[in-house]
C-alpha cells in the first residue's frame, strides 16, 4: 500500500494540491484512476490516463478516453456529495468504479448524446454500490473490489436491450458459446506472445494495445516494482494457462483472459498480501482459477449478450481472501485501511 495523501510531504505537487481546491479534486481523480490497479498514487494515476487516452485515438474511439474522465469525475464528486468517509474519498475509492464504468460503456455503445447521460448515471450507481458492498463486506474484512463496476454496467448493458435510444455497438451477440475452432487453437510466435503480455495489462481498462499496457506498466512502477512485476507475470501465466486449456488464440493475444489474472496477481501478492514464496505460490494459484473462472463465465455471460468484465477478478479475489489465512496479510483489516479494486 502506497502513502495516502496526508501523509505525503509538504513539498511538491502534494503540497499545490493540498492548498489548491482545484488541484486536491485533480489529484484525488488521478488517484482514483491508480486505484483499479490498486495504486494509491497520482503519478500512477496519470500514467494510466495517459495510457488510456494513447489506446483510444489509437483504435478511434475518442469516447472512451473523454468517459474515463466524466466517470472518475462524477464518481468522486458522487462521494463528496454523499459524505462517504473523506480518507477514501482523498485515497481515490471512490473514483475507480466510475473510470471503468466510463470506459466500458463507449466501447460497446454508439457515441450518442444519451450516451453520456449514461456514463453519469453509471457513475453516480456505481459509487453508490461502492458504500453499499463495502458495508457489508467489511464483516468480512473484504474489499468490494470492482464489484460496483461490473454489477452497474451489467444492469446498464441488460437494460439496453429494452430501450431503444440506447444504440449498442459492440456488445456480443446473446447466444450460446461454443468451443473455439481448431484453427483458432494455434501456438504463439514470440511477437504474438509480446503482444498478448501487454494487451493483457491494457485490457483491465478495455483498451487492445501494447503501447497503453507499457504506460499502464511503468504507472504501476512508478508507485510499486512489485506491483509491475506481477502484473506482467500474472499476465503471461495466465497466457500460458489459456493456451494450456485451449483458450482461443485470438482472444489471448487481444489480452481477453489475461486482464482479470493482472488484477488478481497484483491485489494477492502486493496489495493484501506482503510479497514472499508462500504468497507467490498463493497468487499464482489465484491467477489460474481466475483464468478457469473467465472461461465459465464467458459461456455463462454470452447467452445473455454482455461480456464478463473484471468479474472473474472479482470471484477470485473474494475466494482467496476470505479464508484469512495466515500468509503475513500487509493490509488485510478493514476497507478504509488499504486501497481497493
Amino acid at each position: 500500500m502506497t502513502a495516502d495523501a496526508t501523509s505525503a510531504p509538504a513539498g511538491g505537487w502534494a503540497g499545490f494540491a493540498a492548498r489548491n481546491p482545484a488541484l486536491h479534486f485533480i489529484d484525488i481523480c488521478l488517484r482514483g484512476a491508480g486505484q483499479v490497479m490498486f495504486q494509491n498514487n497520482a503519478l500512477t494515476g496519470l500514467f494510466f490516463l495517459i495510457g488510456i487516452f494513447w489506446g483510444a485515438y489509437r483504435a478511434h474511439m475518442p469516447a472512451v478516453a473523454w468517459g474515463a474522465l466524466v466517470g472518475v469525475a462524477v464518481g468522486t464528486l458522487t462521494a463528496c456529495l454523499l459524505r462517504a468517509p473523506r480518507a477514501n474519498i482523498n485515497m481515490g475509492l471512490h473514483g475507480y468504479n466510475g473510470i471503468l464504468v466510463g470506459c466500458a460503456l463507449p466501447t460497446f455503445f454508439a457515441p450518442t448524446p444519451l450516451l453520456w447521460a449514461y456514463i453519469v448515471a453509471g457513475a453516480v450507481f456505481s459509487t453508490i454500490l461502492m458504500l453499499a458492498i463495502s458495508s457489508v463486506l467489511r464483516t468480512w474484512k473484504v474489499s468490494a473490489m470492482t464489484g460496483p463496476f461490473v454489477i452497474t454496467t451489467w444492469f446498464l448493458m441488460l437494460a439496453a436491450y429494452n430501450f431503444g435510444n440506447i444504440r449498442i455497438d459492440g456488445l456480443p451477440r446473446p447466444s450460446i458459446a461454443v468451443q473455439p475452432p481448431l484453427s483458432d487453437l494455434f501456438a504463439l510466435d514470440l511477437r504474438q506472445l509480446v503482444k498478448a503480455a501487454f494487451t493483457g495489462v491494457s485490457q483491465v481498462f478495455l483498451i487492445d494495445n501494447v503501447v497503453t499496457g507499457v504506460l499502464f506498466l511503468i504507472g504501476l512502477a512508478v508507485s510499486s516494482i512489485w506491483a509491475a512485476v506481477f502484473a506482467l507475470a500474472g499476465s503471461l501465466l495466465a497466457v500460458g494457462t489459456a493456451l494450456l486449456l485451449g483458450g482461443g488464440s485470438t482472444a489471448i493475444v487481444a489480452g481477453l483472459f489475461q486482464f482479470s489474472a493482472v488484477l488478481t496477481a497484483i491485489g494477492l501478492s502486493t496489495t493484501f498480501y506482503k510479497p514472499g514464496w508462500r504468497v507467490i505460490l498463493y497468487a499464482f494459484l489465484g491467477v489460474i482459477f481466475t483464468v478457469v473462472a473467465q472461461g465459465a463465465l464467458n459461456v455463462l455471460l454470452h447467452v445473455y449478450g454482455i461480456p464478463t468484465l473484471t468479474f472473474p477478478f472479482v470471484i477470485a479475489a473474494w475466494i482467496f481472501l476470505l479464508p484469512n489465512i495466515d500468509l503475513h496479510p500487509a493490509s488485510h483489516q478493514s476497507e478504509p485501511a488499504r486501497p481497493a479494486v
